[in-house]
């Protein structure tokens, strides 16, 4: 019998035996270099030195997969890596933050995509890193200190209620999600999300949106992104914001195999501009699954 997830997923997802069989194996063992501290090229050189076997990502030369776990090694706790899934730094890398610029990561914590935006921004320019969450924004802290993150305030608010006294260069909405795409980390989620988890979830990511949008200033940038594969926490959401406000997707050159946004879901008919919206599955690129889609305004 089918899984609820297989009944839910299996029409939109190409290539679904391969992606059974990619969900099924386990997580390798990523890093991104903290070019705030070393150069990947030199983090390179210090694992072959210490002779640990280490392959660089031909895509992303920040990333690197181990055959150990990364968080017992000294250069860890030195802040030279952080330990990240290579699909979670493709949002930043469609962000493209420059240094001098003033940019927001809304839903900041624990800090993985916040601390890669400092690290394109050379520690130039303003970052504001903001989570509503106390116990959150603990681990936020520790690793902007551990980084060396010298460009970033941390804020507290809200996402969906944040001030509208600045405006942004570019604008993160890394959005809390049902976490589908987290599959091969937590066997619980194989199976699918709730139905009334991802309703609830599309709710607050809606507002979100239309807050981050409203935070860009003229010519901005907003990257949206989720972990996981419902439309309704993805397609939708960027459609909701379509719908309401003058916004424009930017289609986004991949360096990665990757499949384009739905253009409907359940009855829903999504504008034919969400097709510029990257959809990201664990065979893709051996890593977990991903949504995010690049948003203008004039």
């Amino acid at each position: 019998m089918e899984t609820p997830s297989e009944l839910r997923y299996r029409s939109i997802i190409e290539n679904w035996d391969a992606f059974l069989k990619a969900s099924d194996e386990p997580m390798p063992f990523v890093v991104r270099a903290n070019t705030l501290k070393i150069d990947s090229r030199a983090l390179h050189q210090r694992f072959s030195d210490a002779g640990m076997d280490v392959t660089a990502y031909a895509w992303n030369d920040a990333l690197f997969e181990l055959a150990e776990p990364p968080g017992r090694r000294i250069e860890h706790w030195l802040g030279l890596y952080y330990a990240q899934e290579a699909v979670q730094t493709l949002p930043v890398l469609a962000l493209d933050p420059q240094p001098g610029e003033t940019a927001l990561d809304l839903c900041a914590a624990p800090g993985g995509k916040a601390t890669y935006m400092a690290a394109c921004m050379e520690n130039q320019g303003t970052l504001v890193a903001n989570e509503p969450s106390g116990r959150r924004q603990m681990s936020l802290l520790a690793n902007i200190n551990r980084l060396g993150v010298l460009n970033t305030m941390v804020t507290a608010y809200q996402g969906e209620n944040y001030p509208m006294q600045t405006k942004f260069d570019r604008v993160l909405v890394d959005a809390p999600c049902s976490a589908e795409g987290t599959l091969r980390k937590e066997p619980s989620l194989r199976h699918g999300a709730a139905s009334g988890t991802i309703s609830r979830l599309a709710r607050l990511q809606k507002r979100l949106i239309l807050r981050a949008f409203d935070l860009l200033a003229p010519g901005g940038l907003l990257v949206y992104s989720t972990c996981t594969f419902a439309p309704e926490e993805n397609e939708a959401v960027v459609a909701h914001l379509l719908q309401e406000r003058d916004a424009g997707i930017a289609p986004f050159d991949l360096p990665i195999e990757a499949s384009p946004g739905l253009l409907g879901w359940h009855g829903e008919t999504f504008p034919e501009e969400v097709k510029h919206c990257v959809r990201v599955y664990p065979h893709h690129l051996n890593s977990g699954g991903g949504f995010f889609a690049r948003i203008t305004r004039a």
